[in-house]
């Protein structure tokens, strides 16, 4: 079941409580009986293993970029006179 945390509006009492998904919102503070607002905070997300990096999912075999062909040097047979 997740767990929803609120805190009141008038008396800044906060809690956590535990609701399920079908449950309405808590509206009133169990304490004053004025309204409550629900609180959000991120969630403690850890990616572990491989795949989650861009260089992890490539194959060590082929190389990331084509490289680039040398480039014919053009050849002078002309020298520079005075």
């Amino acid at each position: 079941m997740p767990t929803y945390a609120y805190r009141c509006t008038r008396c800044n009492e906060e809690f956590d409580i535990y609701q399920r998904f079908d449950e309405e919102s808590l509206t009133n503070c169990p304490r004053c009986d004025a309204p409550l607002r629900k609180l959000f905070s991120p969630s403690g997300i850890v990616f572990k293993g491989q795949g989650f990096y861009r260089t992890d999912s490539r194959s060590s075999t082929k190389p990331s970029r084509p490289s680039p062909s040398p480039s014919p040097k053009p050849s002078s047979t002309t020298t520079k006179s005075d």
